[in-house]
């Protein structure tokens, strides 16, 4: 894939070759070998935007940042995907997301390309003053490239609803329209219900489809042991919707280290969990409210770990919920010998390819029951980007959809979702007797050969 005169771009290789192993590994490429070429096609995004944010700290010092926006494909839609401000972010983690992205949003059937965005400016340790006059800066540039039929951004990683409306506004002055051009808008100003909760909400609902099917009806999350890594959006929100459906929450994380329950009883709290919403409103770390004496009563705290080989007992699902690569292949071990049975990403790529290969074959190797089964985040953490595209839907026709209304959408369209990936797996990838079809290989198929033949009728590949 990487030719010699391009830069060594780590993410986008393996978000790459995870797609592309799965092509091969499956009967697609025999039954449509025309298919080569436009993964070819695919992989090269139509525009890379980079540009520089110059902006002023509250020192009245001028700071310099580095802005991107990546519309790697708009076969089926204005190119959709999120804003990521990270000290991390670089051009090959932004093409990673913007390629995975292009799949995902096929996969929720609705009219989205995909793209991503974002900059390396660090939102930590910012004065509210600093983050406005960074988002200005950085949309007075972006404003050019993008609009409700090109390109549609929305939040990641650092861009709250906070940013969004920064940003907004200054869209609105420069360029003197009002559109839906940013999802993750205020509620008042054409902001849909549900949107917050999305893709906590939707990778919940989609691993309790997993559930049900690998266990013919009989289970659900009611009893459930559920580990989730992270404390942002998703994981705050996934964390909510498991205590509702019956499942107990035994850990959460940040960057700089976890926090677990203690023991094998218990659960995270609705209000335990809204008490590390709020500090991460403010931008401090779970370890502040750790050391906390109801805190430390019931939860341990572990500087510089990961959740998934610090739990004691069983582990039933797991969803990580933080970011890129953070179940390694010796963590996916450690899942499999603590009984976990269910993994769905609620991060991007969350899982590294050693670890995904240790899931799989634990799936071949087992029978439907005693077999740890895994979803991607393309599929399983969908909900977000859906409900964007529902938002996009609701502005376009200046309307308001109910919270039930967007939710039982939400719904349907992560039902499909699974089905979709799993019919999708059984046509082009026989799976062992008695073992469960591979959800990977089901949800990129799927979503590679819908933006595939939408490139082939506009001419893009043949």
């Amino acid at each position: 894939m990487t030719a010699q005169n391009l830069p060594y771009e780590p993410e986008f290789e393996q978000a790459y070759k995870e797609l592309a192993s799965t092509l091969e590994n499956s009967t697609l490429f025999q039954k449509k070998p025309e298919y080569r070429k436009a993964l070819q096609v695919v992989s090269v995004p139509e525009r890379i935007v980079q540009f520089r944010v110059v902006w002023e700290d509250d020192k009245g010092q001028v700071q310099i940042n580095r802005g991107f926006r990546v519309q790697f494909n708009s076969a089926l839609g204005p190119y959709k995907g999120g804003l990521r401000f990270h000290p991390s972010v670089n051009l090959s983690i932004l093409k990673f997301l913007g390629f995975e992205q292009i799949f995902k949003n096929a996969l929720t059937g609705l009219n989205m390309g995909g793209g991503k965005g974002g900059s390396d400016f660090d939102p930590k340790g910012k004065s509210d003053n600093e983050i406005r006059r960074f988002c200005v800066a950085f949309m007075t540039e972006l404003c050019k490239h993008i609009g409700a039929d090109t390109d549609v951004p929305a939040g990641d990683i650092g861009v709250t609803g906070r940013e969004i409306g920064f940003m907004f506004g200054q869209y609105k002055k420069i360029r003197n329209q009002w559109e839906g051009v940013l999802t993750g808008k205020g509620g008042s100003w054409g902001g849909s219900l549900i949107r917050p909760e999305a893709t906590g909400y939707g990778v919940v609902y989609y691993t309790e489809h997993m559930i049900k099917y690998a266990s013919g009806g009989k289970e659900s999350f009611a009893g459930k042991r559920v580990a989730i890594s992270g404390s942002g959006n998703v994981a705050q929100y996934a964390a909510l919707k498991v205590i509702e459906l019956g499942g107990s929450v035994i850990s959460l994380s940040d960057s700089q280290g976890a926090l677990v329950l203690n023991g094998e009883e218990g659960s995270f709290t609705p209000e335990e969990i809204n008490a590390i919403a709020a500090i991460k409103v403010d931008r401090k770390q779970i370890s502040e409210l750790a050391s906390t004496e109801a805190f430390a009563s019931k939860f341990k705290y572990i500087p510089g770990a990961r959740p998934w080989t610090n739990i004691t007992g069983r582990i039933d699902v797991a969803l990580p919920s933080a970011t890129q690569n953070e179940v390694s292949g010796d963590e996916a071990k450690a899942l499999i010998a603590a009984g976990c049975k269910f993994i769905a990403e609620g991060s991007n790529m969350g899982s590294t390819q050693d670890a995904i290969d240790v899931f799989e074959a634990h799936r071949e190797a087992n029978a439907g029951a005693s077999a740890i089964w895994y979803a991607p985040g393309k599929a399983a953490n969908a909900g977000g980007v859906a409900v964007s595209g529902l938002e996009m839907a609701q502005n376009s026709s200046r309307v308001s959809w109910t919270s039930e209304e967007v939710d039982n959408r939400l719904k349907g369209i992560m039902e499909d979702c699974f089905k979709n990936g799993l019919s999708t797996a059984q046509e082009y990838v026989t799976p062992k007797e008695g073992s469960l079809p591979s959800l990977v290989a089901g949800s990129n198929i799927a979503g590679f050969t819908k933006v595939a033949e939408a490139m082939k009728d506009h001419g893009d590949w043949w």
